[in-house]
């Protein structure tokens, strides 16, 4: 890529303070910039770091008012956090070619159907009667069950199961080794001791724009669905159980698990490491800080939640000052 501040600028919407022909071949963070790339300033606490900054182009906010002299060229933006994201998703799709390939080592059932320009690597599988949108990728080793549905624009990196019957939407990304429609955990006990396995014969059900991160698990549902909704954002190692949903554009750090038939709404931001337990419903624009243990619905919009069990985020802080105080 080569970009001059004033082509930023009219990408992102901005306007250039300094040299409009000042020139950059790559990113780096604020902290590590060097001549030839771009940053971003967001964040109040790396502001020393624009004075210090090598790099001849600085992404910042319109409300920043140097104290100092900069010696880069600035583009001022609304949110230079957002702009960022926004930048390098417009280089990512530049970059990005569409070409129809099939790996000879791949297998394509007779029945199933292909869109224009898939790439399908070698080792991938795609079932009898499955279902592949327009310009997606499934790469290496990746399963697809008969059956399941995959929309346009996706991207399955390598080692990823899509169990049968799976339906996924338009612009969804999966990241490597993720598996898709597992069976929930689901056993009833019997009289003498042992455990009767509960056969799940629901599906999962992702919605468009979802972003599913590395050895993530989406259990699928007894009945019905397990429902991701569109916009959801799940990072690295996370446990989804049967019969959830999630809420549009709620996001999840690694490590976080929700068990059976939870509900969880619109907009929420769970931390990593959280626990929700089965059965129960979180209010659309909940904040559930990190290792936080949820054991009950949570009813009211918009309010924050941390410790095990989870608290409301200002009696959770009278809690722990008292709990310091018996702890000396």
């Amino acid at each position: 890529m080569e970009f001059t501040a004033k082509e930023i600028a009219g990408i992102l919407g901005g306007t250039v303070e300094g040299n409009p022909e000042a020139k950059v071949t790559s990113f780096a963070r604020i902290e590590s910039g060097r001549p030839g790339t771009i940053c971003f300033f967001a964040n109040p606490k790396y502001e020393h770091y624009v004075y210090e900054c090598k790099a001849d182009i600085i992404i910042v906010n319109n409300s920043f008012v140097p104290k100092q002299k900069v010696e880069a060229t600035m583009v001022k933006v609304e949110d230079a956090y957002a702009a960022v994201a926004a930048l390098l998703d417009y280089v990512t799709a530049r970059k990005r070619s569409y070409r129809r390939y099939r790996g000879c080592r791949s297998r394509v059932r007779w029945s199933a159907k292909v869109g224009k320009k898939v790439y399908v690597g070698d080792f991938a599988y795609i079932g009898r009667h499955a279902q592949v949108g327009d310009y997606t990728k499934i790469y290496e080793n990746v399963y697809v069950g008969d059956g399941a549905k995959i929309g346009s624009h996706c991207i399955i990196y390598p080692g990823v199961r899509i169990y049968p019957g799976m339906v996924i939407g338009n612009n969804v990304i999966i990241h490597s080794n993720a598996v898709i429609g597992s069976d929930g955990f689901g056993f009833a006990p019997l009289e003498d001791g042992t455990w009767k396995k509960i056969e799940h014969t629901g599906n999962v059900i992702i919605e468009d724009n979802v972003e599913i991160g590395a050895n993530t698990c989406v259990d699928k549902s007894q009945m019905g669905s397990t429902v991701i909704r569109s916009g959801v954002k799940l990072d690295n190692l996370c446990q989804i159980a049967h019969n959830v949903e999630i809420g549009k554009n709620t996001v999840m750090a690694a490590q976080s698990g929700i068990a059976g038939s939870s509900k969880i709404g619109e907009h929420c931001i769970i931390a990593g490491q959280v626990g929700i337990v089965g059965h129960i419903t979180i209010a659309d624009n909940t904040t559930i800080g990190a290792q936080a243990g949820v054991i009950g619905s949570i009813k009211e919009e918009g309010k924050a939640f941390m410790g095990t069990p989870a608290l409301p985020h200002k009696e959770f802080l009278r809690s722990y000052a008292v709990f310091k105080r018996y702890g000396k």
